[in-house]
């Protein structure tokens, strides 16, 4: 759970210097992107974050912090479309109240709901 707040900070800060910057930096030019584009600009810069993460090591930077790290199933690297499809699957897993990590608390193997459909896990590095 103190991993997820870490992520939401992280998240915001990628949000601060990726979206609102940007954006200060347009309406210096009396330009202006539609709400559904600005929309568009967050999804790519998250996954762009997310998925670069994982793919470069597994982790992000709150993950390295408690010593967890995304893997497949078969408890390798992922590869590039699980990552997508993890990073997709999980915004409905949180929007929809957290019911995909809620799904952890009843799955046997305490995995959320978009590591399942991805075919990842989150292992510890710890030593």
């Amino acid at each position: 759970m103190v991993c997820m707040l870490y992520e939401s900070l992280v998240v915001f800060s990628i949000l601060l210097i990726g979206f609102l910057l940007p954006q200060v930096v347009l309406s210096g030019f009396h330009l202006e992107l539609s709400p559904r584009m600005l929309w568009l600009h967050v999804l790519v810069l998250l996954l762009v974050y997310f998925v670069w993460c994982w793919l470069n090591g597994g982790q992000t930077l709150p993950m390295k912090t408690w010593k967890l790290r995304i893997v497949s199933a078969e408890g390798v690297a992922l590869r590039p479309l699980q990552a997508v499809l993890r990073y997709l699957a999980a915004w409905p897993s949180v929007l929809l109240f957290g019911a995909g990590i809620l799904w952890a608390l009843f799955d046997k193997d305490h995995q959320f709901l978009h590591d399942r459909i991805a075919g990842t896990r989150i292992v510890s590095t710890a030593d």
